[in-house]
């Protein structure tokens, strides 16, 4: 069970008609790409302990990304100092007052000590974009390791809902990303996993017992402009319906979650 949760969700998919339905894709301004949320000590916390702790799970880099990983890199810290983050000797301050000394020569680690998003990226190849470097703390019922070197169908292999139909719109929307553009979608389940929840395809995604909370990611699409790769974030919120506005509530009871995790 997660005891990482927010007091509020800033983002629910089922809310919004253009992200109700696969691919549910949203234009947003770059400055409103990554954010700061209300567990950002919390899960930088947990980020931090499975970096330390087990980076082959939540780490991966193939040699021919590590361009685009230090062109991310160079974007995100860009956009930091208007998130709060302050310049220190050697480093940064993060909102919650933890201070990350700034390492170019192991881009993906640092970024995943500094934003809440997991970051993944996405190179062009025959069969789509490619999964070739990420760090992924927070996998919602997948394993970083078996997914990594394929392209997306073969990584959303065990979706049911991610069907050949609608991964072909995905892989248009990927082609047609433009940089300094992000496009944004949600995903939205019920869970009683914790953040850092990796499964094999062979174990399923059906969880056991009582499903109390909502998890909902909030991923973003971006083009690197020098190495023309793919970022796809992923923030994740993990709440009790009790945190749900009135709103949120009223459309889910509308628009139920059928999908658990």
């Amino acid at each position: 069970m997660s005891e990482i949760r927010q007091s509020r969700l800033p983002f629910a998919p089922w809310a919004d008609a253009r992200t109700r339905r696969l691919p549910g894709i949203l234009p947003i301004p770059m400055e409103e790409w990554l954010e700061v949320d209300d567990a950002y000590g919390a899960q930088m916390a947990e980020r931090e302990r499975l970096i330390a702790s087990c980076p082959e799970a939540v780490l991966a880099l193939a040699p021919e990304a590590q361009a685009a990983a230090d062109e991310l890199y160079a974007m995100v810290l860009d956009l930091l100092p208007a998130l709060g983050f302050v310049p220190v000797a050697g480093g940064l301050r993060r909102p919650d007052g933890v201070e990350v000394a700034l390492d170019p020569d192991a881009p993906l680690a640092t970024l995943g000590r500094l934003v809440q998003e997991d970051l993944c990226l996405m190179r062009e190849g025959p069969d789509g974009h490619v999964l070739a470097g990420a760090v992924l703390c927070f996998p919602a019922g997948w394993m970083l390791a078996e997914k990594f070197g394929r392209p997306m169908m073969g990584i959303h292999r065990p979706v049911a809902k991610y069907t050949e139909d609608v991964g072909a719109r995905v892989q248009r929307l990927m082609d047609g990303v433009q940089p300094g553009r992000v496009l944004m979608r949600g995903t939205a389940h019920h869970s009683n996993a914790a953040l850092h929840n990796p499964r094999r395809e062979a174990q399923g995604r059906a969880p056991e017992g009582d499903l109390p909370f909502i998890r909902v990611e909030r991923q973003g699409l971006v083009r690197l402009p020098e190495t023309r790769y793919v970022s796809f974030s992923i923030h994740t919120y993990v709440v009790e319906p009790a945190a749900l506005s009135p709103e949120q509530a009223a459309l889910l009871a509308e628009f139920p979650i059928r999908e658990a995790a």
